[in-house]
């Protein structure tokens, strides 16, 4: 019943995968309409429509792709607490990493924007009405209300306690916490973090932009927490001796 289940569910994300192609091209086409001076209306003229399509069909949707059926049975435990993130333009890739990666929801507290804004849109492209947020007021009670309900809390910063993040041993459930662009995270919070994670940075810089840590960071959660289902997989169907 199961597989027939993960089926269904997978034949049905290809289903809305197609549905979202074909909606790209159609955005794409009427923008080439535009700037062509063509007569608009609700669709583009459908020898536009063709040509587009033909430019765009090595960029196939990932949910359309047999590859995807392997993540249709992960839902990523994975919650992301941005605490006095500056920019907008980072929240919005955050929105748009959290999206791709299939992150639980994303808490914002202090300075950082909440959607709807303009210039969040602008990098989340349309993620932050997509993934779950809400406001944390005190993030420090967030973050407890969260351990009370069995998160480990993981603070992204470069601090001597901080382990590698491929060293990291996730305890799944999980919130990650980022801090202020340049200032990080302030000492309250990240005393009150279960554990510090870094990345490896062997170039000149100390940190990543934000924005581009926390793509790495829940890209490398995924993998983790894929693997972990393997293995609970694999163990599951072991003979019995």
């Amino acid at each position: 019943m199961d597989l027939f289940a993960n089926t269904l569910q997978h034949f049905w994300n290809v289903h809305v995968s197609i549905l979202e192609y074909r909606r790209a091209v159609e955005r794409v086409a009427s923008r080439e309409v535009r700037r062509q001076g063509l007569p608009t209306g609700l669709y583009a003229p459908q020898e536009l429509i063709q040509s587009v399509n033909v430019g765009l069909m090595d960029r196939l949707p990932y949910r359309a792709t047999v590859a995807a059926s392997l993540y249709d049975a992960v839902r990523l435990p994975v919650a992301i607490l941005l605490h006095n993130v500056r920019s907008m333009y980072n929240v919005g890739a955050f929105f748009r990493s959290a999206d791709g990666a299939g992150i639980e929801r994303l808490l914002l507290s202090g300075i950082t924007a909440r959607p709807p804004k303009h210039a969040i849109t602008k990098t989340a492209l349309g993620a932050e009405e997509r993934v779950p947020w809400e406001s944390a007021g005190d993030p420090r009670a967030a973050m407890d209300r969260l351990r009370d309900n069995g998160y480990e809390i993981a603070a992204i910063e470069t601090s001597v306690r901080a382990v590698d993040i491929f060293d990291w041993q996730p305890r799944f459930p999980v919130c990650v916490v980022f801090g202020h662009e340049v200032d990080g995270l302030d000492a309250a919070l990240l005393e009150q973090c279960d554990r510090h994670v870094r990345l490896p940075m062997l170039g000149l810089k100390h940190s990543l932009n934000v924005a581009s840590a926390g793509a790495v960071v829940m890209y490398e959660l995924l993998r983790k927490y894929r693997m972990l289902q393997n293995v609970r997989e694999s163990s599951l169907q072991l003979p019995e001796k």
